[in-house]
């Protein structure tokens, strides 16, 4: 018997909020090709990232670790060389991983030389991958050649070229709809890479894994014509935050700090965040559009029923609410991401076009790509696979019962230096435990957090101080000991030296 071929496509849409699918009910967003794939597959409504910024959180998915383990605590922090991750796992064992984006990698600097080009940039691509949009100054070489060859301008920093518009009047100033990016969609950045996956697989002539990693609907908020008016900003909700910063940054100390960051501070102006969220949305449906190319070429070329597919993202945005822009902290904007997974097999008709709300993580990803492809799953994963659940339909009794995030601020990013805080760099740390009723937030060196999300949902009441709930503070204090005690490096735990060689007894999670 002839084994079907086994292809997986891996895609990520940088800085996408989870909610933002029509298929879980998003009154404005439209995502037709990812809710006809959410239909076909299974969607995951409580899926959350494990870090901020980019490189933390795609450390973690491409790893499987939380960064308590992994410690890649920054953009532009190195990644120890000794760490696995799923394209070295799939190239062992035969397959030959692809790139299309970036997975903001910064190599190990340890055995280098001090002069490698290579440390000058976090832009590497993930050991083991091979790279077929190499990227320099964070945009694609190739995306700014096919530009060039087209008669666009190219600034001396590229990255402009993701928010610079046509001239005209701002909708916020007058003008009739958010401007436009200038240049024309089908030479959108998004469009380009689209582009270029689907050509390499059309060109694959044995089973194939490939990571496409989009950069949008990442910031600058400006969209190509259509999608800069395809919502209108005059009909959506303004950000969730009290009526002034001064309330807002009464929650913590930590919170005030980040609201007198200009990076972090979000628009006073209601109708600015209107405009910013409508080409928001609008590069989200663009990112919704291309993808429905891609699986159509799947399709057209028979490989639609041999390609597990997973859609996700690196981290969630602020998007105005809370007063702040962007990603970090502890709010669930940050971190609530979407996750799609389509297994085809029949073996997957369980989970089929059902959703679960059992919390998920980016640290499931790994060994779920693996286990796809029957190979082993690594002690270094501290998440699971999600298959299980899939093909039973069912979320397994032992599966966890709560979201686990950090956030090392010592940056902020550069740790606090203006006398802020009376702390250092190994203290500049929070972690978070969320599950459906209440959330936990313990700082290194400053006061925890609490919130009742059952009677708080937007986390404005902070109920740590309050003397009724002590006891679930407490309650929560344990868990957070027992996740980290739990995770605890066990690269090595699981392996003894007998007279026989070495002995391996794996231990479920």
């Amino acid at each position: 018997m002839v084994r079907q071929p086994m292809n997986i496509l891996f895609v990520t849409a940088d800085q996408w909020r989870g909610e933002c699918l029509s298929a879980l009910g998003h009154p404005v967003v439209k995502t037709p090709h990812l809710d006809s794939l959410a239909q076909e597959g299974t969607l995951f409504r409580q899926h959350y990232a494990q870090a901020t910024p980019c490189a933390p959180s795609r450390t973690s998915m491409h790893t499987g670790m939380y960064m308590s383990n992994h410690r890649c605590v920054n953009n532009g922090t190195p990644v120890d060389r000794r760490l696995n991750n799923w394209a070295l796992e799939v190239r062992a064992a035969g397959y030959d991983p692809s790139l299309f984006g970036y997975s903001d990698t910064a190599p190990d600097p340890r055995g280098m030389d001090e002069n490698d080009p290579r440390l000058t940039h976090y832009t590497e691509p993930l050991p083991g991958i091979g790279s077929y949009t190499p990227h320099e100054k964070a945009v694609s070489v190739g995306w700014i050649d096919s530009l060039r060859d087209k008669g666009y301008p190219i600034p001396d920093a590229p990255k402009k070229l993701h928010a610079d518009t046509i001239e005209g009047t701002e909708w916020e100033d007058g003008g009739e709809v958010p401007l436009p990016l200038a240049m024309k969609t089908e030479d959108h950045e998004t469009h380009y890479m689209v582009d270029e996956c689907i050509d390499w697989i059309e060109k694959q002539e044995k089973p194939w894994i490939t990571h496409l990693s989009l950069l949008r609907p990442h910031e600058p908020f400006v969209a190509p014509e259509p999608y800069n008016h395809l919502y209108d900003p005059a009909t959506l909700a303004a950000p969730e935050r009290p009526d002034s910063i001064e309330q807002e940054d009464q929650q913590h100390p930590f919170l005030k700090y980040c609201l007198q960051q200009e990076k972090f501070k979000a628009p006073e102006s209601d109708r600015v965040m209107q405009r910013m969220t409508a080409s928001y949305y609008g590069l989200m449906t663009e990112v919704d559009d291309n993808l429905g190319r891609l699986f159509d070429s799947l399709k057209s070329g028979g490989q639609w029923d041999s390609t597990l597919i997973i859609f996700s993202s690196d981290h969630g945005e602020q998007l105005g609410d809370h007063w702040l822009i962007g990603k970090l902290g502890y709010f669930d904007q940050s971190y609530y991401i979407p996750l799609i997974v389509r297994d085809p097999r029949p073996a997957a008709d369980p989970g089929r076009g059902k959703q679960f709300d059992a919390f998920t993580e980016n640290v499931d990803l790994m060994p779920t790509m693996l286990d796809w492809l029957g190979l082993d799953i690594p002690a270094q994963c501290d998440g699971q696979s999600l298959l299980p659940m899939m093909h039973t339909g069912e979320t397994p009794e032992s599966w966890r019962s709560e979201a686990h995030w950090e956030f090392d601020f010592r940056k902020l990013y550069q740790v606090p230096t203006d006398g802020a805080f009376d702390f250092g760099a190994h203290q500049s740390s929070l972690s978070v435990i969320r599950d459906r009723q209440y959330k936990y937030v313990h700082f290194t060196a400053l006061p925890p957090l609490l919130f009742d999300l059952q009677k708080d949902p937007q986390e404005t009441v902070n109920l740590a101080d309050n003397s009724e709930y002590q006891t679930i503070l407490l309650e929560y204090v344990q868990k957070m000991m027992s996740w980290r005690m739990k995770h605890t490096d066990r690269a090595l735990t699981e392996i003894s030296l007998t007279e026989q060689g070495p002995v391996t007894v794996r231990s479920p999670l």
